[in-house]
């Protein structure tokens, strides 16, 4: 049975804006939906609030709807499209879910004749509902905790008079952990208990008893309406029980299963799958097992939809599961489908895979001072980066390669951690960072036996960790002429970077590199084919290994490369590794329009990045995709095994951007805006006296290197000053002081957090208006694609702002001389492509605040708000093949669109939420109003001034 032929126009509920806990992997998988879709040649009608996704972008869907998550937004486009047939809920996370829900509820889905696909409510309720999903699991035989669902404050405590503690307790229908909590203590229940009921939008909590240790395993499925279900990954966290599993490092596939408990899971999972509604689509089911001989299997929870793990297991396996679940949901049967990978196997087969793949969570801990840095039930990460090696140790080194922290993978790097109380509180209460101290535990010589006792980490992960602090050692024993090519070899293979084997051997990295070609220990590279190469894949989708030589029939050595290059001219673009506070979806967006715009050009397009969220990891996005970290040595092998015409790094945010001196330093060309520019623009000192050469404002300021420095320029300059320092991203480390104490104490702490820094020292325009312009240059003529001005005060970072489109409150002098100064800053920096520049305006005068010759946040923003695809026509710029006044602009936008930034407080209940210089929003949402009279913006500007902190 093909598709459902009644179905030919269909409503996809976006996620909204990036939060803790639902990112960018609900875009993806909306995404990949809606491309689904249209393959089918059915009508999409999209609802997403987020305006720095691909998802929201024009190309993705026949209708997109930048409107608020609401019912009130879902009626007025029934009545707008009274042809949509039917509502897909489960590509958004729980927003779209919730919202689905709530619409059912008020019976709109009935009013208009809308049907539900890919999810059952029944399902949905029965799931969310912990009490419901407790009694079914017991009808059904499935083992769950003992527990009790508690709907008020004496109810949870008579529940834990009678279990005990250590207890879970988890609020019904949140996400990503929100309200949930392992209590160890009496006198910690009362808060914690009291918390979760408020956290429940049903007040409602349940409470466990505490599986501390026991071992944590997720199975992803897809299921069809003939009830067939395929298992596309399991996925182990290598953090026990007590973590929430967006805050674990997960490993696929599993590796301390026994076959025997696995096909017991699998059969439980499918059980659990068919019992709790009659559905089509994805499904996520997590599941404890205890860590003695029985391995008691328990289950934990099940969610109807896509969900951060399918996401990840996508891209894990090669297998799309959104895609195929979409396909589900309007009526195919897996039999019927392909696996697109392969191209020739059933997307009935599930897949193998010969190869482990490790996911370490990404935090931002600095953004929220005084916040309490453990992990536990209620996830804090902000994003994820992934790592494919030939073993666990390759991939482990490989993800710690792509966090973006300063580290050049696990130990050997000289940041270890050596006291040995520090490492023992961080193993006890587990820390963003517990990935490294295990190694520095080892490195001790704290016995495995203790550490396993303390952090309940299984035995096989800890050896593993043990065999590279082994290899350390041996290595240490040589130097750069004596090392032979064995252990060489071996240390690659378990994943050492070059930098770290340099660190051992006590030598250049750029040594080791030329070591390494002499004695031919040389990166190969693999596909990524869903079917242990089974079968021969058709996609372009690569990760990198070593490989020892194998000796053909004529005598030749030969290590094999399934990466094939072309003949063709090739185009590489760098991503933006993974998301942070500063770093989000935006410049995934940029990264994705830049690879269509080059293959538009006639490129061969190779996309790097290690963000398994993102739509720039999709298999067919670019032509060719490595899922490398984004970190030098694997960057340059692969520009040296494809030989592109240059490298595109201005839309892959400050990652990108961090690797152009060395690119242009081994002389491979930066498409677009020169290193040197790139480079002036960074350097504060130098930008100012550019400023200066061309008679443009900025405020009073000086640099530093020295906190004495500092001192004796606050002499010169008046309080309030603002500290910054160069080459960061989202504002770190800027901060605005307004006495020496407070300068010196920061510069300080800013001096030991990045050392050699050149800070910038300006006076602060108090009470000063802050406005914003991106604009497209080619080097001759300058074309400004959008002018913003923040409702709240200069002094909090734009991308806290609320940003309006085009500005409310600027006259005629003010915008001519934003204008002028932008032509001339961009001309001046030699920019090719995009270029933000920020300002502040004080008495009609329009001064400098900075400029990058980059893609930025607000683009995406503009790009939405005015329908035009700038990143596209940037693009072209920066290839040369078109010039700035080849394009015919014509933006659109009636009335005003305000940009919103959106914050994860809640996740962090202790911090100090004023805002300031330091990025703190997680995400966006765009909000259009018609005039200004409108109540929103009203609200938005009597608040303005609220959060100011000085």
């Amino acid at each position: 049975m093909p598709k459902n032929p009644q179905l030919k126009s269909i409503l996809i509920i976006g996620s909204g804006p990036i939060i803790i806990g639902q990112a960018c992997e609900f875009d993806y998988s909306g995404t990949q939906s809606l491309r689904s879709l249209r393959e089918d040649g059915i009508e999409t009608i999209l609802i997403n609030s987020n305006p720095a996704t691909i998802m929201t972008d024009p190309s993705m869907a026949d209708h997109v709807y930048l409107l608020p998550l609401t019912t009130k937004s879902i009626i007025q486009i029934l009545k707008e499209h009274p042809q949509i047939d039917a509502v897909l809920p489960t590509m958004g996370g729980q927003t779209a879910l919730n919202l689905c829900i709530e619409a059912e509820e008020k019976g709109i889905w009935t009013d208009f004749g809308v049907k539900l696909i890919g999810v059952d409510i029944d399902a949905i309720n029965i799931t969310e509902d912990r009490e419901q999903f407790r009694e079914l699991m017991l009808k059904i035989g499935i083992p769950m905790a003992p527990q009790a669902t508690a709907t008020s404050y004496l109810k949870g405590k008579e529940i834990a008079q009678e279990y005990g503690f250590p207890l879970v307790i988890r609020a019904s229908y949140t996400l990503g952990g929100a309200g949930a909590s392992i209590v160890y203590k009496q006198e910690d229940f009362d808060e914690l208990l009291t918390r979760g009921l408020e956290v429940s939008p049903i007040h409602e909590v349940m409470i466990d008893k505490a599986l501390i240790g026991w071992k944590e395993y997720e199975l992803e499925l897809l299921r069809d309406k003939n009830d067939n279900v395929v298992i596309i990954c399991t996925i182990e966290n290598m953090d026990p029980m007590g973590i929430h599993t967006g805050d674990s490092i997960t490993i696929a596939p599993a590796m301390t299963l026994s076959d025997k408990t696995f096909q017991r899971m699998r059969d439980m999972a499918i059980h659990m799958m068919r019992s709790i509604g009659d559905f089509e689509g994805g499904c996520n089911v997590q599941f404890a097992v205890s860590p003695d001989d029985k391995e008691d299997i328990i289950a934990i929870e099940i969610n109807p939809r896509v969900s951060r793990s399918s996401a990840l297991a996508s891209k894990a396996t090669g297998y799309p599961i959104a895609k195929v679940a979409t396909k589900l949901a309007i009526g195919y049967t897996l039999d019927e489908l392909n696996n697109q990978i392969t191209g020739s196997t059933s997307a009935l087969f599930e897949p193998t895979i010969d190869y482990v793949v490790v996911k370490i969570p990404r935090w931002n801990f600095d953004k929220f001072e005084g916040s309490d840095r453990t992990l536990g039930l209620q996830m804090k990460a902000v994003g994820e980066v992934m790592a494919i090696g030939r073993s666990f140790q390759e991939a482990l080194h490989k993800g710690t390669q792509s966090l973006e922290i300063k580290r050049n993978g696990i130990g050997a790097d000289g940041k270890g951690l050596k006291d040995y109380n520090t490492i023992i509180d961080k193993l006890t209460n587990p820390s963003w960072d517990r990935v490294f101290v295990i190694y520095d535990a080892i490195q001790m010589g704290i016995p495995l036996s203790r550490i396993h006792e303390i952090t309940k980490i299984d035995m096989w992960f800890l050896k593993q960790y043990e065999e590279l602090h082994i290899l350390e050692k041996e290595i240490s024993k040589f130097n750069i002429d004596t090392i032979e090519r064995d252990l060489l070899l071996e240390a690659k293979q378990k994943g050492y970077g070059d930098r770290q084997i340099a660190h051992m051997l006590g030598c250049l990295e750029s040594q080791v590199y030329k070591k390494r070609e002499e004695l031919r220990v040389n990166r190969v590279y693999k596909l990524v084919d869903t079917c242990a190469a089974e079968f021969k894949a058709q996609t372009p989708y690569y990760y990198s290994t070593f490989e020892d030589d194998v000796e053909t029939k004529d005598g030749k050595l030969y290590a094999d490369n399934e990466s094939v290059v072309s003949d063709k001219k090739k185009i590489i673009v760098l991503g933006s590794g993974p998301n942070r506070i500063g770093q989000g979806i935006e410049f995934d967006y940029c990264c994705v329009h830049g690879v269509l715009a080059a293959s538009e050009c006639g490129y061969e397009t190779i996309m790097i990045n290690c963000n398994p969220e993102t739509v720039s990891t999709d298999f067919d996005i670019a032509d060719k995709l490595y899922f490398e970290p984004v970190f030098w040595e694997h960057i340059y092998d692969i520009i040296k095994h494809e030989k592109p015409e240059g490298v595109i790094v201005q839309l892959g945010g400050q990652t990108a951007l961090k690797l152009s001196e060395k690119l242009d330093r081994y002389g491979i060309k930066i498409i677009g805006t020169s290193f040197k520019s790139l480079d002036l623009a960074e350097d504060r000192g130098s930008f100012s006296t550019l400023l200066k050469e061309n008679n443009i404002p900025y405020p009073e300021f000086d640099t530093a290197e020295t906190a004495d420095e500092a001192l004796a320029v606050a002499d010169r300059l008046n309080f309030p000053i603002l500290v910054r320092p160069s080459y960061v991203l989202g504002g770190q480390g800027m901060k605005i002081v307004i006495n020496k104490q407070e300068l010196e104490e920061h510069v300080v702490d800013l001096l030991r957090k990045i050392p050699n820094n050149k800070l910038l020292l300006d006076h602060y325009l108090d009470g000063a208006i802050e406005a914003e312009a991106d604009a497209i240059c080619d080097g001759e003529n300058v074309y400004i694609i959008g002018i913003m001005e923040h409702i709240e005060p200069c002094g909090i970072h734009s991308g806290d702002s609320n940003a309006t489109l085009p500005p409310f409150n600027l006259g005629n002098l003010v915008m001519q001389q934003i204008k002028d100064h932008t032509h001339k800053i961009a001309l001046a920096l030699n920019t090719v492509g995009l270029i933000n520049i920020q300002f502040a305006i004080k008495d009609d005068m329009v001064y400098i605040i900075e400029a990058n010759p980059r893609a930025s946040r607000t683009v995406p923003f503009i790009a939405k708000a005015y329908g035009e695809p700038y990143v596209n026509y940037a693009t072209k710029v920066m290839l040369g093949d078109k010039k700035v006044t080849d394009f015919e602009f014509k933006p659109y936008l009636k009335g005003y669109a305000i940009k919103q930034p959106v914050f994860s407080f809640n996740k962090f209940p202790n911090v100090n939420k004023k805002l300031g210089p330091e990025m703190k929003s997680t995400g966006e949402s765009i909000l259009f109003i018609d005039s200004l009279k409108d109540d929103e913006f009203y609200n938005l500007y009597s608040r303005r001034k609220m959060y100011l902190s000085k």
